[in-house]
């Protein structure tokens, strides 16, 4: 039986990702504009300016930008060292699960001084890229990654080799 298209039984609800700071012009954004491009439904990315003052002020600053632009009922996943982190099979697994609810998605990601407890506190899941510390501009391009991948696991596209040598 042939390889089913990775955009094949793809979700009907947007997908954003809330992220704190602007990425810039460079290596990562490169990286994230060809992960993304690859993704269906498309990952709408909205910023929210970095703030000023303590850490507890830019969490609290950011935190309430990142809330007030995630819409109406939609089923957010905070991306937070704290969270979850599912192997690639399991993460596959998850997104169809979120898929399945008929909301949207949005992805948040926080600053230099992570999330504010609010956004943790309105989060329906929270999800990590592992027990390593990544700068917040990075997880944009890993995130992509990894949602693509999981895409096409669940499509049956070859992206993804799940073998390991023993």
């Amino acid at each position: 039986m042939p390889a089913r298209r990775p955009d094949r039984g793809r979700p009907t609800k947007p997908r954003l990702l809330l992220a704190v700071g602007r990425l810039r012009a460079g290596p990562e954004a490169a990286l994230f504009d060809t992960m993304a491009a690859r993704l269906r439904p498309a990952l709408r990315v909205q910023e929210i300016a970095e703030a000023r003052g303590s850490p507890a002020e830019i969490r609290k600053r950011e935190g309430a930008g990142l809330l007030a632009a995630v819409p109406e009922g939609a089923l957010v996943v905070a991306m937070d060292l704290g969270g979850a982190a599912p192997d690639t099979e399991a993460l596959a697994a998850l997104t169809e699960r979120w898929e399945q609810t008929g909301r949207a998605i949005a992805f948040v990601i926080g600053g230099a001084e992570g999330l504010d407890p609010a956004v943790l506190g309105r989060a329906d899941h929270r999800l990590s890229l592992g027990p390593l510390t990544w700068p917040h501009f990075w997880v944009r391009p890993m995130l992509a990654e990894q949602l693509y991948r999981a895409q096409c696991i669940r499509a049956g596209h070859p992206y993804h080799r799940a073998w390991r040598p023993a």
